[in-house]
């Protein structure tokens, strides 16, 4: 077995593993038949297919695999997170697509397939604030992220192209390959962690190279109106009671 050959087939085991995804999974992904056991016993070469497969699907430097780089991801700046898709109106003018819970399961896996999307409510906001930019509705499930958002609720988020663009102190709507979360970002090198406002919820780590769109929350629609206790009439009252005092004592 030549160097290079044993250096390929160790890095791409040990991606595997930092993946967690078994031989058949990581090959499913890769578009690899049967699974990754032969690549890994250095059997089979890996072909360039599968090289561009794993800078697609995980940002992985070619070099690095390899052995020609330390850099295992390629640097965030050049991992675009743009939409692959964009719907128009009748106007030839971007609408804002709403993705609802249900939807949301099959949305990471037709991220390229604009006659999925036609299938998807659709509205135009007529505001200056939501122009010149893709924006997208998304419905959040479950409290990780109350009491800023309430499951059930939808945000209204704007495409971002970097990850780079990421700020810390917002709120994203972030696709990965099978699944989409809304949460507080947090890069930490080449990975990306994904923060729940409560904090019950455990934080989600993963590679810059596993996200697919991000998108910034910049408004919600909520079902919920809650009026907060007002004492102003208790105030009142006792105000009234006090003056009373006062005007008694006076007399």
């Amino acid at each position: 077995m030549s160097k290079s050959l044993n250096t390929e087939m160790q890095r791409f085991k040990m991606l595997r593993r930092e993946l967690n995804l078994t031989q058949q999974a990581f090959a499913e992904r890769l578009g690899i038949r049967n699974s990754t056991a032969d690549i890994e016993r250095g059997k089979t070469r890996i072909s360039g297919e599968v090289v561009a497969a794993l800078l697609e699907q995980f940002g992985i430097n070619p070099l690095w695999l390899f052995g020609k780089s330390e850099q295992k991801y390629l640097r965030p700046a050049e991992h675009s997170v743009l939409p692959k898709v964009v719907t128009l109106n009748s106007s030839e003018n971007e609408n804002i697509v709403l993705v609802n819970i249900k939807a949301s399961a099959g949305y990471a896996h037709n991220l390229q397939d604009p006659e999925w999307y036609e299938s998807l409510p659709a509205f135009d906001l007529p505001l200056p604030e939501y122009r010149n930019a893709s924006y997208r509705g998304f419905q959040v499930e479950g409290n990780s992220m109350y009491p800023v958002l309430h499951s059930g609720e939808w945000v209204i988020a704007r495409a971002e192209e970097k990850i780079t663009d990421v700020k810390e102190n917002q709120i994203y709507v972030v696709v990965l390959p099978d699944t989409v979360v809304v949460k507080k970002i947090i890069i930490s090198g080449e990975k990306i962690r994904l923060i729940s406002v409560n904090p019950e919820y455990p934080v989600i780590e993963t590679g810059i190279g596993e996200v697919k769109e991000i998108w910034k929350v910049v408004s919600k629609i909520s079902g919920q109106f809650d009026i907060p206790q007002n004492n102003f009439g208790t105030w009142a009252e006792e105000i009234r009671s006090e003056l009373k005092e006062i005007r008694e004592r006076l007399l």
